[in-house]
């Protein structure tokens, strides 16, 4: 999943950035509202982390922007702005939720958890295919009952599949969903940690779970 982080404190904005990837989560990120607003027209964002304090554009003009247009990404307000007033304008502006600073982070996961799995119509925390089983509070995989170790990278490339197994899946939208914006779309790296994330399924399910159509995309499938 592919997020955007938008908050013009340094500090808090490396620390949100970092345990978001820690997670497994690709992230952008800016400091300024004018860029912000740009961003979320230029890129294919599954949600938006928007403080509303931001130079160049308030926030909530950044969020009035987005839905304008009739975006869809999810949008979580985090904002010093306390009051119940900044709350309902934030959430009548169109935000999906509200949280205000200072936070603890477990619940911003919690809350970043719960807006993605709204997005995708998933109503439990535990992703599941046939013998496969993904727990997204805790990003631990399952196969045939036994944990499967795998890379940050690889944990979020299932974890898409998953969630869209019902279909093939484009390279691109890979490259759109589970990378951050550094990553070109020349590059081999989806091939790279896909090919590794088949090899460990395979060995612990007994046969490939990933589908590949050549010039089409990848796509998780039943045991036949």
């Amino acid at each position: 999943m592919k997020l955007l982080v938008a908050e013009d404190d340094k500090d808090l904005r490396e620390s949100l950035v970092e345990g978001l990837r820690m997670q497994g989560y690709a992230v952008d990120c800016c400091a300024d509202g004018e860029v912000a607003d740009e961003m979320a027209f230029s890129e294919s964002y599954d949600l938006i982390i928007l403080d509303l304090n931001l130079p160049g554009m308030d926030g909530l003009e950044v969020l009035k922007n987005i839905r304008s247009q009739n975006q869809t990404v999810n949008v979580l307000i985090l904002s010093a702005r306390a009051s119940l007033e900044d709350k309902i304008i934030g959430l009548d502006g169109g935000a999906n939720d509200y949280l205000t600073k200072p936070f603890h982070f477990a619940e911003l996961l919690a809350r970043v958890r719960s807006l993605l799995r709204r997005k995708t119509v998933q109503e439990s925390t535990v992703l599941t295919c046939d013998d496969l089983s993904f727990d997204t509070a805790t990003r631990t995989v399952f196969a045939s009952g036994s944990e499967v170790p795998l890379t940050t990278k690889e944990t979020a490339i299932l974890e898409y599949l998953l969630l869209h197994k019902e279909r093939l899946v484009a390279l691109s939208e890979l490259l759109e969903h589970v990378w951050d914006n550094s990553v070109d779309s020349f590059s081999n790296s989806v091939r790279v940690h896909i090919s590794s994330l088949r090899r460990k399924l395979r060995t612990a399910l007994g046969y490939d779970p990933i589908r590949n159509v050549i010039g089409e995309g990848y796509q998780l499938r039943e045991k036949l």
